[in-house]
């Protein structure tokens, strides 16, 4: 990738991230007093790593199967409540097994 492209797609990537952390700051003055758009402005943090992190944690192995069935785990190990070491391991441990299996089996 030559220097112009570069600079280029880094302008474009520094105003995005600019006017999206300055629009809300020049639309609302005050101090935002409604519960839906506070709620709103509170939740986009986790929604778009959620946006992020999904695709990445089906397609990080071989097989879709054993990527879903390591999330799948890390949804019930989190559900029980479990720290965050545990639900990690937990689940490459899940994901790790179920690629061996699935590579042992020939299925994939």
């Amino acid at each position: 990738m030559d220097n112009t492209r570069f600079f280029i797609l880094l302008a474009v990537m520094v105003i995005t991230t600019y006017l999206i952390r300055a629009v809300p700051f020049i639309l609302f003055r005050k101090k935002i007093e409604n519960r839906k758009i506070k709620a709103f402005f509170d939740y986009i943090p986790y929604t778009v790593l959620s946006a992020m992190t999904f695709p990445a944690i089906l397609y990080s192995t071989d097989s879709i199967i054993a990527a879903a069935g390591g999330f799948f785990v890390a949804l019930f190990l989190s559900y029980k409540k479990k720290s965050l070491l545990v639900v990690a391991i937990g689940t490459c441990l899940a994901t790790f097994i179920l690629s061996f299996a699935l590579h042992m089996a020939g299925s994939l």
